[in-house]
């Protein structure tokens, strides 16, 4: 990727992981890996870099955004306490989505690569290295953030509804 600032993150939580088999957006769309990243608002390490990291392509890009008011540049961390109230995972948290063409390079603690899609999931720490890069398309300008590779640390709490079969059905 041309001008992309890569940025590797401390611990956060995967959500909305599809990093095993890519998965179209919308309907008719090209299929992707993907995965949202939440960032605990108190790693402030984290967000500083993300924050620097999208700030310096803005302003290595300024043929590709000037004249674009800074409210109208899309992409970005996102206030998941605004954006999904509703939902606890992203409790004072931000949260990048990132995504990829390319299958993300997966391994654990270890750096052992991962190859049992069970292995990382949606609710599931660890870190991501991600890639962040200016675009324009039909007229729509920002920051895309692309995902190179998660290192799954630790277990946690499956999120979207899933359940555990064993507890299910515990007398």
């Amino acid at each position: 990727m041309a001008n992309a600032i890569k940025v590797v993150t401390n611990k956060v939580r995967f959500s909305y992981a599809n990093v095993f088999t890519p998965k179209a957006q919308m309907e008719g769309g090209t299929p992707k890996y993907s995965v949202s990243i939440i960032i605990p608002k108190s790693d402030t390490e984290t967000v500083a870099k993300i924050t620097k990291a999208i700030e310096q392509v803005k302003a290595d890009n300024q043929d590709i955004f000037k004249g674009v008011a800074a409210k109208l540049i899309k992409g970005g961390l996102r206030d998941g306490d605004e954006e999904k109230p509703n939902d606890p995972a992203y409790a004072n948290s931000y949260f990048i989505n990132a995504n990829s063409s390319q299958k993300p390079g997966l391994v654990d603690a270890d750096r052992n690569p991962i190859i049992d899609a069970s292995e990382i999931y949606s609710g599931c720490y660890g870190r991501a290295s991600v890639s962040f890069f200016p675009y324009n398309v039909s007229g729509s300008r920002g920051v895309g953030c692309g995902l190179n590779g998660l290192q799954k640390l630790e277990d946690g709490e499956a999120l979207g509804g899933v359940t555990n079969a064993a507890a299910d059905f515990a007398i």
